[in-house]
């Protein structure tokens, strides 16, 4: 459903200043890649990261997977991304640390500036930073690694304790043959984090990886694997931002996340990527009998995004939620979603989504709900909202129901429509600017995803919506 193109009179909404975000650090990068996508290319990336036999050949093999897959040709187009111009590595001037003050000043500075170090030292229970390719910074608190909780850099956990680990989960649940950008990632994957959660270990305070893409002209294609036993309960957080370039960046990460019986894992992202990057990013949950897992997605930045967090309800009663606000711009074309496969009876899932756009910004959501034949009992309900704040923004929804037997109880509700004029001019009579007005009930509008983030990362969500509502003039 699109509303846009309307003969009423047009209204313009100025870009906004992203502040701190697009601070541009200085490249003193020790070591990259010649720009493209060769099987040279992908045999030196394996040298450089000390691969072992296995990870070096499922390098090579995923990338002949790419060359056989076709570009998508459903979603929002990306005839601007050329591989032969991306630069696959790029490594920082540091190895990882787990002092903070080792960390290279230049390096520090930005992470500083985004607020990192005070969310670990306020509210966070381990944090990994990525510069680039590769983790700069890692550490976990001690209480938390004494209950035999893993959090660790990919590679690192490649070779280590719990290789074998690894091996036996990576790319199992997102497999190289899913999808072209799949494949990419098996390919030239650096960086990202390990995390296993033993059977009965409740985390009590979150733990967080935040990746922040400085090289213009580069991609980063972070792993995250998430392991939270039977009986085990942990909050993960993602932020990730870049500044503004005019080249095209790449980010193609994978997140696969395994929650075990009886076990609970929420999963909160805040994406600020800028508006020259192409965020084609994979993320997909598998989760046994009586097993929850959250999602709680905040994407506002990217010229493209494809992003569709998928979840395999495997066990009897199994859950999943999803919660999610995605903010399009001027020059945004945001297609993101959210897709359940019950596969057990009982499970149940709920999609619960609030999409906003304004300078010619489209958002696109897509739900997709798959009910197996032996998924009796199933419930599950999808409920999207779209605002669009001008006469030259599009939003639509797009969902998608398979369901193989009778004995389901599905729903889908869908709602767009504007900003209300009324609404705006109640505000401005109690002393608020149009702009204030404006951006008040945009905030209320996405407050579904902010209540459910923790303070500091529902304050800067709501940073950024003020950011992108700065210059609104209706």
């Amino acid at each position: 459903m699109r509303e846009n193109g309307l003969e009423e009179e047009k209204s313009y909404v100025e870009d906004i200043d992203r502040s701190v975000y697009d601070i541009k650090d200085e490249e003193k990068d020790a070591y990259r890649l010649h720009a493209g996508l060769t099987p040279e290319i992908v045999e030196q990336l394996s040298l450089e990261k000390h691969d072992p036999e296995w990870m070096r050949q499922f390098r090579l093999d995923s990338l002949k997977i790419y060359e056989q897959l076709s570009v998508p040709r459903w979603g929002s187009s990306i005839e601007g991304l050329d591989m032969d111009h991306i630069v696959t590595y790029v490594r920082p001037n540091t190895q990882m640390k787990a002092d903070w003050s080792e960390v290279p000043q230049d390096i520090k500075d930005t992470f500083e500036r985004l607020g990192i170090p005070q969310a670990e030292r306020k509210s966070l229970a381990g944090v990994g930073a990525q510069y680039d390719s590769e983790l700069v910074y890692h550490n976990v608190k001690e209480e938390v690694a004494a209950q035999g909780v893993i959090y660790t850099d990919m590679e690192s956990a490649l070779t280590g304790e719990y290789a074998d680990m690894v091996k036996s989960h990576f790319m199992k649940l997102v497999p190289p043959s899913d999808h072209k950008f799949a494949a990419l990632h098996g390919a030239v994957w650096s960086g990202g984090s390990f995390v296993y959660v033993p059977k009965g270990v409740s985390v009590e305070i979150p733990l967080q990886s935040y990746f922040r893409l400085n090289a213009p002209g580069a991609g980063q294609f972070e792993h995250t694997l998430i392991i939270v036993e039977e009986g085990a309960s942990l909050h993960f957080i993602e932020g990730c931002s870049a500044p503004k370039y005019n080249v095209a960046n790449l980010h193609a990460g994978c997140v696969e996340l395994f929650v075990g019986k009886n076990a609970k894992l929420r999963y909160s992202t805040i994406e600020n990527w800028s508006k020259n990057m192409y965020n084609l990013n994979t993320k997909r949950a598998v989760v046994e009998e009586d097993g929850t897992i959250e999602w709680v997605s905040g994407s506002f930045g990217s010229h493209v995004s494809y992003l569709y967090p998928m979840s395999i309800l495997k066990g009897r009663g199994a859950k999943m939620e999803f919660t999610g606000v995605t903010f399009a711009g001027k020059g945004q074309n945001l297609d993101t979603g959210a897709k359940v496969v019950h596969c057990a009876p009982d499970t149940s899932s709920y999609m619960n989504t609030r999409s906003i756009s304004k300078s010619g910004g489209i958002s696109t959501f897509r739900s997709s709900v798959v009910v197996t034949k032996e998924a009796k009992g199933t419930k599950s309900s999808v409920s999207c909202q779209s605002l669009m704040l001008d006469s030259e923004s599009g939003s639509d929804t797009i969902p998608a129901m398979d369901v193989r037997t009778k004995d389901a109880n599905i729903g889908h509700e869908a709602q767009i429509g504007r900003i209300s004029d009324e609404a705006v001019f109640y505000l401005m009579s109690r002393g608020m600017s149009e702009e204030e007005a404006k951006a008040c009930i945009v905030s209320g509008f996405a407050d579904n995803v902010s209540k459910e983030l923790p303070l500091e990362y529902a304050i800067e969500m709501n940073n950024l919506i003020r950011l992108e509502m700065k210059g609104c003039i209706g």
